[in-house]
């Protein structure tokens, strides 16, 4: 029996979307949508993809955009700090504004773009992640990767816009068409995932922001 990769449960249906040729599976449990790991495209393809954004600083909506996601996100959390940016992009709009408009102390990852692993040595107050999480295959391997990455009580802001939870508009929802999306999520997703890591969910907009913290341990 197949079982939830997010949160293992056994509630698990399946379906073929009617226009694409695409198969999906959705957990009743926690909420979690991705498609079958037949569609998932290669490093190459995903490379392709990223390649054609066009998302700089010169962009003044991009950037009112990221700086949104920052003030809602992290600024009631952390003012300050060791930040690190988890999947910076091919231009690292948001680290940008991070050191110049937060002055947070900031490093960046990216499995494209900045690949230095050793960045990862070190903990954060701050992690962000904006438009990366919809690209994950293993979420919790990530989860995992980021907790440990993280000083204690330190926050995960992630950006990544939640599916609308009713099957007639997931099916045309916008944001399935894109063939490097392949995991989709609800609050209620981050909650189980959450619990499960060792987190705590301090705040989210119900749209496409989630702060997470840290829970200290005793």
């Amino acid at each position: 029996m197949q079982t939830c990769k997010i949160c293992g449960s056994s509630k698990l249906i399946s379906y073929h979307h009617p226009k694409f040729n695409i198969l999906f599976h959705e957990c009743k449990s926690c909420e979690v949508i991705y498609k079958d790991d037949r569609h998932k495209i290669s490093l190459d393809d995903e490379y392709k993809i990223y390649e054609n954004h066009q998302n700089t600083l010169d962009n003044e909506g991009y950037v009112k955009f990221l700086s949104d996601f920052i003030d809602q996100t992290v600024i009631p959390y952390k003012k300050y700090g060791d930040l690190l940016d988890f999947g910076s992009g091919p231009s690292p709009v948001l680290s940008y504004i991070l050191k110049r408009q937060y002055m947070f102390h900031v490093s960046i990852y990216d499995i494209f773009y900045a690949k230095d692993v050793n960045v990862f040595n070190k903990t954060y107050d701050v992690i962000t992640s904006t438009e990366v999480f919809e690209h994950l295959s293993n979420p919790n391997e990530t989860f995992v990767k980021l907790k440990k990455s993280l000083k204690d009580g330190g926050i995960l802001a992630v950006m990544t816009l939640f599916h609308p939870n009713n099957l007639d508009k997931f099916n045309d929802w916008f944001y399935i068409r894109d063939p490097s999306h392949i995991t989709f999520y609800t609050p209620k997703t981050f909650k189980v995932l959450a619990k499960k890591h060792g987190f705590e969910v301090l705040y989210t907009n119900e749209h496409r922001y989630i702060t997470l913290k840290k829970i200290t341990l005793e």
